[in-house]
């Protein structure tokens, strides 16, 4: 092989590896990472529990949507949109556009309990009650368990009058065309830390002992989501965006550089682990306790 087309095709397979799409954006792998970090931290008895309820899942009569292991229920919220009018009530309860650039109130963006938060104390309240129904017990762990995921995620508890990111276009490396902030922060860095090693459970809650993890449990929805909202306004957008996101409108395509990935992939990664140790903690507080944070106006 020639030197010089061994030095474009080694070039070519470094690219791939920034540009490639995630082969599970956010949307699915980072709810299921999420997932699969709470499962593996939760008691034993609560392990088994959620496995009787999802072993139930015909229940939802949703075929198309499954929630039959902990991976397909931290998916069945995003999966069942397509069944438009019977879940379209659930729209606003993924994300808190919560603005960042005023002080930080939930009051607006959670007004009838129509945000994330609220939502994730809702369905932890009915999980724990276990006069319900099965069904409405389990319909409440796949809400619980894709919601902590979604609050996780800094664009879905940050907004700058844009959705969160949305209307922000910007470019991953080379990918651009339809991308935008949200979406980067959604699939493609979710992908890159989440696969990054040491992967598996082990690999993702290395170097955290037992007190770190009891830190990282603590704390309330309130206190999560002012930590994700912070993240979003002095991270997510910043980053991105080189003058104040406040000043204005963004001007043209901004581009996260592989430089930004590597900087971005260790707060990415920790997101996704605070979200799967706190799950973890709210499905033992309701399930082996039958605790639950009571009804609140934010």
């Amino acid at each position: 092989m020639p030197n010089t087309f061994k030095i474009a095709f080694a070039a070519i397979a470094a690219l791939a590896v920034f540009v490639a799409a995630p082969l599970k954006a956010y949307w699915e792998y980072g709810h299921e990472t999420v997932a699969k970090i709470a499962f593996a931290s939760v008691q034993p008895e609560t392990r088994a529990e959620l496995r009787r309820l999802m072993r139930q899942d015909a229940l939802l009569q949703t075929p198309d949507c499954r929630a039959n292991t902990i991976e397909a229920a931290s998916y069945w919220p995003d999966c069942v949109k397509p069944y438009g009018d019977r879940y379209a009530y659930a729209f606003r309860w993924h994300f808190q556009n919560v603005d960042i650039c005023k002080e930080f109130d939930l009051s607006g963006p959670c007004a009838n309990g129509d945000c994330v938060a609220a939502q994730i104390e809702r369905h932890a309240r009915m999980l724990a009650d276990r006069d319900l129904p099965d069904r409405v017990r389990l319909e409440s762990l796949t809400f619980l368990v894709h919601f902590v995921g979604d609050l996780h995620q800094p664009l879905h508890a940050g907004d700058n009058d844009d959705l969160g990111g949305n209307r922000v276009s910007a470019n991953y490396g080379l990918i651009g065309g339809r991308t935008n902030l949200h979406s980067i922060w959604d699939g493609f860095l979710a992908e890159r830390a989440i696969s990054t090693p040491p992967r598996g459970i082990d690999g993702w809650l290395s170097g955290l002992d037992a007190g770190e993890i009891d830190r990282i449990k603590s704390g309330d929805v309130v206190d999560w989501s002012r930590e994700m909202w912070e993240q979003s306004r002095d991270v997510a957008y910043p980053t991105l965006i080189d003058a104040d996101p406040c000043d204005g409108k963004v001007e043209g395509r901004p581009t996260l550089t592989e430089e930004d990935v590597q900087r971005l992939i260790p707060i990415a990664r920790q997101n996704v682990v605070h979200g799967g140790l706190r799950l973890a903690r709210l499905l033992d507080d309701a399930i082996l306790r039958g605790e639950a944070p009571e009804y609140r106006r934010f």
